[in-house]
């Protein structure tokens, strides 16, 4: 490992996140590991320089307060705490705008250096995923959005041919977007790519369930039921690469924290799994998958394209899934993406999509009154994905979307746009 790294103990805080970006910020690399690590553990991992004491309001667990393992403060580590009273620390933060003391103790008290950068990173994970994969193959579930991309280019990068890229089409996809993906990978940059329509299989398991936990769940089964059956067409398929990034970790609930939602890749995934699995963007927030996009030398429409949720449109069309309403999803969420781009604003927004309720409005077409669907419409700023902010759009784009997606989309009378910041909401409806 070329890169120093400070480990952030969660003992409850909030703010891990912000403080991890914070360090990375200075050019150290963090990781947020949980309140109970062991000594052992702490010495397995690798350069470890310094470590932070993050406590919060969450420093209580089920009636007891989380507290650090005794032998943690005898292991030789400089560390420093943060809102932990029961800390034994000599340094300690009152709260996170303290940045001089942040940056004495990294560079001071540490000797950390700050060399966290991607090209570091990127070398870092090609030697440990040659490591751990060996001479044998990788099965990788190929979505086509930026994350599956990013780890299709470092697996290639690190095992060549020992990679074989698999994209399921379930159903759930953007407009044309299998399409798009059999002719990137297969045709343009010539990956091993096996194409499987699973459509009528995804949309039968779904039908009449309507909690979101249990959409994403059955999801995320079913994807690796379908990588099984691939692999077992295939001869040494031991390992299960995914494009898991840290928000999906922390979204998904640690110890001190509660889930805000399961991911697919994360929550989803069956206890019998038969594959290990490679993951060599988990500790990377959104914007520094971009950053390894671009340093891997991905064009730049791949590594900036808009974000899409494992599970799709499985997501965005709310409840228990039906073909209409899914198929209302799919078209506007085509009209949306048509008329940003012509504004310009594909450039500006991060992510902007459309979402189709279960329930119906009333309204009037060809002098009748009629009950139909509304599509919301979703377009939000961020950096990493943890927090976000609304896009002021301008009023004309919204009325040229509404008027063609009124016209054009069947069965929808009814179209509003979300005002809602993450948080209080998520950036996703489910």
């Amino acid at each position: 490992m070329k890169q120093d790294l400070i480990v952030i103990l969660d003992l409850g805080s909030t703010n891990n996140t912000v403080l991890a970006r914070k360090i990375r910020a200075l050019g150290v690399y963090s990781e947020i590991h949980p309140h109970d690590i062991t000594a052992d553990g702490l010495r397995a991992l690798k350069n470890v320089k310094g470590i932070v004491l993050n406590g919060g309001e969450n420093r209580v667990v089920d009636g007891k307060c989380v507290e650090v393992r005794e032998e943690l403060y005898d292991v030789g580590i400089p560390m420093i705490s943060i809102d932990y009273p029961q800390s034994k620390c000599k340094m300690k933060l009152d709260s996170l705008p303290e940045q001089d003391t942040l940056k004495k103790f990294l560079f001071e008290e540490c000797g950390a250096e700050a060399n966290w950068n991607m090209k570091n990173f990127i070398e870092d994970q090609v030697e440990l995923i040659r490591q751990q994969v060996g001479n044998r193959k990788v099965l990788l579930a190929l979505s086509g959005g930026v994350d599956s991309s990013v780890v299709a280019a470092l697996l290639i990068k690190a095992v060549g041919q020992q990679l074989v890229c698999v994209h399921v089409n379930h159903g759930l996809m953007r407009k044309n977007e299998s399409e798009s993906v059999v002719k990137v990978f297969r045709d343009e940059l010539h990956a091993n790519l096996i194409y499987v329509d699973a459509s009528e299989r995804f949309l039968g398991k779904l039908e009449n369930v309507a909690d979101p936990e249990q959409k994403r769940k059955i999801i995320g089964s079913e994807f690796i039921r379908v990588f099984e059956e691939e692999a077992g067409k295939l001869e040494g398929i031991d390992f299960l690469g995914q494009g898991t990034i840290y928000p999906d970790i922390i979204e998904s609930g640690t110890k001190t924290a509660k889930m805000v939602k399961s991911h697919h890749n994360v929550g989803g995934l069956p206890k019998d799994l038969k594959f290990e699995l490679v993951e060599p963007l988990k500790q990377l927030f959104k914007d520094e998958v971009r950053a390894c996009g671009v340093e891997l030398g991905l064009p730049h429409d791949m590594v900036y394209r808009q974000p899409f949720p494992g599970p799709g449109l499985g997501v965005r069309c709310l409840g228990a899934i039906t073909r209409d309403r899914l198929e209302a999803v799919r078209e506007s969420d085509a009209i949306l993406r048509e008329e940003f781009a012509r504004a310009g604003l594909d450039k500006k927004v991060w992510q902007y999509f459309t979402v189709v309720p279960d329930f119906k409005s009333v309204g009037m077409k060809n002098n009748a009154r009629v009950f139909e669907y509304m599509v919301i419409i979703r377009a939000i700023n961020t950096v990493d994905a943890m927090t976000a902010s609304v896009e002021k759009v301008d009023w004309d784009v919204l009325e040229k979307v509404t008027e063609r997606i009124l016209a054009e989309v069947e069965n929808v009378n009814r179209v509003c746009y979300d005002m809602s910041p993450k948080p209080p909401a998520t950036i996703e409806f489910e």
